[in-house]
């Protein structure tokens, strides 16, 4: 049928065209303030409901996924930034994305086989969310000091030999660093799956119910760790991207990118403790939210989780990466002058 433009009066109405077996929905017209009828199979991303078919509700997953993984998510975007950084190369930035969400996906498909089976009760409880926050943080800060070989090296700076050895250059005063052991990542996504939000919700209690056969019941949430893994590898692969570009030598590189991720993971840790820990002593202190208009999951309602990804990934990550890279230009500025 071809597309006709309704006014809002028809905002939020849904119709269904029985005869061809499609369904027609509402699209804003890009032009006014109107909206078009479109025929064909939809697809609500935004609340599935039961009664869709095999195909409907694998492919639903998989875009969930996709959602989940694109957008800002605290389980998901501060792990892979920190372990993509850290691997300075785009393909080891998608090795990380890979093996993270591979890790998520396995839980995811468990999850939702127990689903199914009736049988995930006791992680719907809310104060699971906030032990998986204690449990991330955990490992997080774990890898942060891994990489730093155990030291304390929050506070790591180079000397500003342009001012107090204009005479002699040494090479830059830091601890030795470490490369972070991709088992890591693993165990950061099997933790992070256990998180429990709006495309838990629906894919627990929509989608994996609505499976026909036990036997089939783990191919929601797998389906929806493959969507995950598909952003993921690619931001995994755009973080990775922005070490090749920072214009420093291969040594400064592996520094500037090893100490960027040990404080994302060591100060990410920290913070996500904090989250775990007053959500479970003082809930209403993290439960806050606001509203936006926007219909996407992770984005409609944003609050202390939300922070916690602007905080760490931007605020820390960013941060570090931005004023390490100054530091380290600097640096051979003034080893570039003395010769």
């Amino acid at each position: 049928m071809p597309p006709a433009i309704l006014d809002d009066n028809l905002k939020g109405i849904r119709f269904t065209d029985d005869e061809k077996g499609g369904a027609v929905s509402l699209k804003r017209h890009p032009f006014g303030n109107g909206y078009i009828v479109q025929g064909g199979i939809s697809m609500d991303l935004w609340s599935p409901q039961a009664g869709m078919s095999l195909v409907m509700i694998l492919l639903t997953a998989y875009m969930l996924g996709v959602v989940h993984g694109i957008t800002p998510d605290e389980h998901t975007w501060p792990i892979t930034f920190s372990y993509a950084i850290g691997s300075y190369s785009v393909r080891k930035g998608m090795k990380v994305g890979l093996i993270f969400s591979a890790a998520f996906t396995l839980q995811r498909a468990l999850m939702s086989e127990l689903a199914y089976l009736a049988l995930d009760g006791i992680f719907r409880l809310p104060s699971i969310e906030y032990i998986v926050y204690l449990a991330v943080g955990v490992a997080m800060i774990f890898g942060g000091l891994y990489i730093f070989r155990l030291k304390t090296s929050f506070h790591l700076h180079w000397h500003p030999l342009a001012r107090r050895r204009r005479n002699r250059l040494d090479p830059p005063q830091a601890p030795p660093l470490q490369g972070i052991p991709l088992r890591m990542a693993a165990l950061h996504g099997f933790i992070a799956g256990f998180g429990f939000g709006s495309f838990a919700l629906i894919l627990y209690t929509v989608l994996a119910p609505a499976m026909p056969s036990p036997y089939l019941a783990w191919l929601p949430g797998f389906l929806f760790g493959l969507g995950t893994m598909t952003m993921q590898v690619l931001l995994g692969a755009a973080f990775g991207w922005i070490t090749r570009h920072l214009h420093l030598s291969q040594e400064d590189v592996a520094r500037v990118t090893g100490i960027t991720a040990g404080r994302t993971l060591l100060g990410g840790g920290l913070l996500f403790m904090l989250m775990g820990i007053l959500g479970l002593t003082a809930p209403a202190l993290v439960e806050w939210q606001v509203t936006t208009p926007i219909h996407v999951h992770n984005l409609h309602h944003l609050g202390a989780a939300f922070l916690l990804v602007v905080v760490v990934v931007m605020g820390i990550g960013l941060g570090s990466l931005f004023w390490e890279t100054r530091r380290a230009s600097a640096w051979e500025r003034a080893r570039s002058g003395a010769r």
